[in-house]
């Protein structure tokens, strides 16, 4: 049974960075290396958005306000995608999910807050 789970998130004061990482477990590599797996976030009372996404490893995709700031790779021997976070605003805090397009699973989420 395939999981996916978060780590990495916590408080951070405004500017400061942290680094989340999303651990594919029971996935095995011949389905984890071209999947596209992505960072999603929900705000309270917000919906759900797209942070930034990764496909094999080198095709990425990112939200307007996170490109330049955020950076998304994939470890495919780890079975993990970790999202580098720096420059952080208090617009970024969220809960921060992880997303399988093959698995169509989502992760537990991972707490980011931001203070100003």
């Amino acid at each position: 049974q395939v999981h996916l789970v978060e780590s990495g998130g916590g408080l951070v004061q405004a500017g400061g960075s942290l680094r989340l990482s999303c651990k594919a477990s029971g996935m095995i590599l011949s389905v984890f290396s071209p999947d596209t797996i992505g960072w999603y976030r929900q705000a309270p009372g917000g919906d759900r958005e797209m942070v930034a996404t990764i496909t094999g490893r080198t095709t990425t995709n990112y939200r307007d306000t996170v490109t330049g700031r955020f950076t998304i790779s994939q470890d495919n021997t780890r079975r993990t995608v970790n999202l580098q976070m720096n420059d952080l605003k208090p617009e970024d805090t969220a809960v921060y999910y992880c997303y399988s397009t093959t698995h169509r699973l989502w992760g537990q989420g991972t707490q980011v807050t931001v203070s100003s």
